[in-house]
């Protein structure tokens, strides 16, 4: 996990000032060098290979620079017999080599969360990020060139481009929490796309295409899994090895031989996620999602895997610090909690807003922030649950949208959203041809929900502490057994996530998969509302908010959407005006 920044074919010494903004991403050193009339820069922070995984990293005559893991980096050198070659334990080293070897083909080999900048040696450079979007790309055009980097800040650090609000993407920020697409909440400045892998010449995007979260064929998945996976569950192998599964097995053994396989690719993608040379760990909730990672990660590890739980303050709060605690005792973890309140919620706002350049409301900021505040100096790496419910079909909108309308079936799309943005969410959304209504809502989410918000998070809240997010979940081995599934086995008699419900039955009874899920809510609402009288006077005085939210006041008085109101002002105040994060709140609470 680091944070790139860097320009291809313009001005080189921009690099310089745009990695100077993002040492929050790579607290252990900067490197910037000029390759092939570019000039790369990293901040690093050290994972795998502490002493020779610096970047930029040169081998094969191509040069990288990335942010995030490749988790297959073992596999691929003993794959395509690179043991003798490598010259360090670097994850990304063995990309150097497959590119030098099969050109843009190497980029289908990755197993990973990365952002990328790589320069062969043919002079092709290129970009590239995971099918999943867990890391962030941003670029724009400067100076006859294309300059990159892992956060907007570190383009206006650089003096590349002016903090222009674009204010369709305010509108959506507004609506959905999030912004969609491959468009930025600033003009002029946009996303890499989920997948995208373009090739860059003379400054400029020459082709690209996308890589798919989706299993390459739809009848027949092939995955792979590590040697450790097949040797765990008796497969006769001395080397990693393509299996092959039906999504749709025949016989009376069906129900068994999907957990069993369940069972090997959830631990087949914890044991390489968790691949570190630092310490790791996880996020416990109450959920099923996080009890599953936990679950497995005590399977794998001898020593007692550290657990953060963040609890609430709150008369009424939703708390599932019982349950997680339940789970931490089952598997012996070393469970530590953290609580967060009213006091926590006015500290740590402005911190969210300045982490989050590019943002997202959705108020789990709050404790997430709080859980890495918590973890950082005990832990460098950890693994989360996100994903678990876009893949395994668990959110409630999904067993809506199955049903007929006369037992108030509806689409899973955004409620309270005007005319213009449910459009636009409408045609980001639009899946592929042949999917079943479920699948048609989950990805509606996976393109849209997940990296503009949930990942974006996980993201900016970690990375503010030097920490770096993993999600075992979204793993192409993850997703080539999940997503061909049918309905039946995500949602049944009530209950999303029915598989994973039964395989956590078996593992992991103490997680209560059975049990009626509480929520992730954040009090926000209550903890605002003492305050809304001041907030009303003052949301004026932020021109964005004046010229998007004309009646702002009237509805922060009433009490309709206080909270993503007042987290764009905040935000805005700091990010178009330049205000320092407390001075920002403490102009709008004034």
């Amino acid at each position: 996990m680091c944070g790139i920044a860097g320009v291809l074919g313009g001005e080189e010494s921009a690099a310089e000032p745009m990695i100077r903004a993002l040492t929050h991403r790579g607290p252990n050193g900067i490197r910037t060098e000029s390759v092939a009339g570019a000039a790369l820069a990293h901040a690093r922070l050290s994972i795998i290979d502490l002493e020779g995984g610096w970047q930029p990293l040169h081998a094969a005559g191509g040069t990288v620079c990335g942010n995030g893991e490749i988790y297959n980096f073992v596999e691929l050198a003993a794959e395509h017999g690179l043991s003798d070659v490598l010259t360090t334990g670097s994850d990304f080293e063995p990309l150097l080599h497959l590119y030098a070897r099969e050109g843009e083909a190497a980029f289908r080999r990755l197993r990973g969360m990365y952002a990328l900048c790589l320069i062969g040696p043919d002079g092709r450079a290129f970009l590239a990020r995971d099918p999943f979007g867990i890391k962030p790309l941003y670029i724009m055009e400067h100076g006859g060139g294309l300059a990159f980097a892992s956060e907007p800040r570190a383009f206006f650090a650089a003096g590349m481009m002016q903090k222009v609000l674009n204010d369709e993407a305010a509108r959506e920020l507004l609506e959905l929490n999030y912004v969609l697409g491959e468009r930025s909440i600033f003009q002029g400045l946009r996303r890499l796309a989920p997948g995208e892998v373009v090739e860059v010449r003379d400054g400029r995007i020459a082709s690209g295409h996308r890589q798919s979260f989706l299993p390459r064929k739809a009848g027949e998945v092939s995955a792979k899994l590590t040697e450790g996976a097949l040797r765990t569950h008796g497969a006769q192998s001395s080397a990693p090895s393509t299996t092959s599964w039906s999504p749709s097995p025949a016989g009376a053994g069906e129900e068994l031989g999907l957990l069993d396989r369940l069972d090997q690719v959830l631990e087949d993608s914890v044991r390489v996620h968790q691949r570190s040379d630092v310490p790791y760990g996880l996020f416990l909730s109450g959920g099923i999602d996080s009890a599953a990672i936990a679950t497995l990660m005590s399977r794998l590890n001898e020593r007692p895997v550290t657990a953060f739980t963040c609890g609430f303050d709150a008369p009424g709060a939703k708390d599932e610090r019982a349950q997680a605690e339940r789970v931490a005792r089952a598997l012996d973890l070393d469970w530590r909690e953290t609580t967060f309140g009213e006091e926590d919620f006015w500290r740590i706002l402005p911190q969210v807003a300045w982490a989050l350049d590019d943002p997202t409301a959705d108020y789990a900021t709050l404790p997430t922030y709080k859980l890495a505040e918590a973890a950082k100096g005990t832990l460098t790496v950890v693994l989360t649950g996100e994903g678990g419910d876009e893949l395994f079909g668990g959110y409630g909108r999904y067993r809506r949208a199955l049903r007929p309308g006369w037992l108030g079936g509806r689409p899973a799309e955004p409620r309270g959203a005007s005319p213009q943005v449910l459009s636009a969410w409408r045609e980001a959304a639009r899946p592929p041809q042949n999917l079943t209504r479920l699948q048609a809502a989950q990805w509606a989410d996976m393109v849209t929900w997940l990296p503009g918000d949930l990942l974006l998070k996980l993201d900016r809240c970690l990375m503010a502490h030097g920490l770096e997010g993993r999600t075992p979940f979204l793993d192409p081995a993850v997703a080539a057994f999940a997503w061909p599934l049918a309905d039946r086995f995500k949602v049944r008699g009530g209950y999303g996530k029915w598989l994973l419900r039964k395989w956590l039955e078996r593992t992991c009874p103490a997680a209560a998969p059975w049990a009626k899920k509480q929520g992730f809510t954040v009090p926000v609402e209550s903890w605002i509302a003492p305050r809304a009288a001041d907030l009303a006077r003052n949301l004026g005085s932020v021109e964005a908010v004046r010229r998007l939210v004309p009646d702002a006041a009237q509805r922060m008085r009433a009490g309709e959407s206080r909270w993503p109101l007042l987290f764009f002002a905040v935000w805005a105040l700091i990010h178009l005006e330049g205000a320092q994060p407390n001075d920002a709140l403490a102009a709008l609470l004034g």
